[in-house]
């Protein structure tokens, strides 16, 4: 039980700070960083909006709220999927691409400052390993893996 409600409020409150810095910083919140990210990493800097509610762990609803202030700030567009009329995909645009290099730094020095510098590095190696095994178990989409 410890080790549960410790997980649980750590990482509520370091979600909170985090998402303090960047909308301070650069007026995005976390989930708008965590959305740049993921479209950041893929080629052509686009993807299926259900896959990218999958890998945003947002529900398809939520996410398309976010796009739609997403794409009224310029950051994001949507596009119809080619290989599927009813399918709608989500593109960082150059602005986004922007917007998203501008905030990193300070997103990385944030976790690292509240997170990755309170640990040890085997402490971080533990901690891979749990949240990879975690995140295998839960998401057989994307078993073991946050990246594309």
């Amino acid at each position: 039980m410890r080790a549960w409600r410790a997980y649980i409020i750590g990482t509520e409150l370091m979600r909170r700070q985090l998402h303090r810095e960047l909308q301070e910083a650069h007026d995005l919140t976390i989930a708008d960083y965590e959305v740049l990210v993921q479209l950041s990493e893929r080629d052509g800097r686009r993807m299926r909006m259900t896959e990218l509610a999958g890998r945003t762990a947002s529900s398809k609803s939520r996410l398309s709220h976010q796009i739609s202030r997403l794409e009224k700030a310029g950051l994001v567009r949507r596009a119809t999927c080619p290989d599927d009329a009813r399918g709608v995909i989500a593109e960082l645009t150059d602005a986004g691409m922007r917007a998203l290099t501008a905030a990193a730094p300070t997103h990385v020095a944030g976790v690292r400052r509240h997170l990755i510098d309170l640990l040890t590095p085997a402490e971080q190696e533990a901690l891979t390993t749990i949240f990879e095994r975690v995140l295998a178990h839960l998401d057989v989409d994307h078993p073991a893996t946050l990246t594309p």
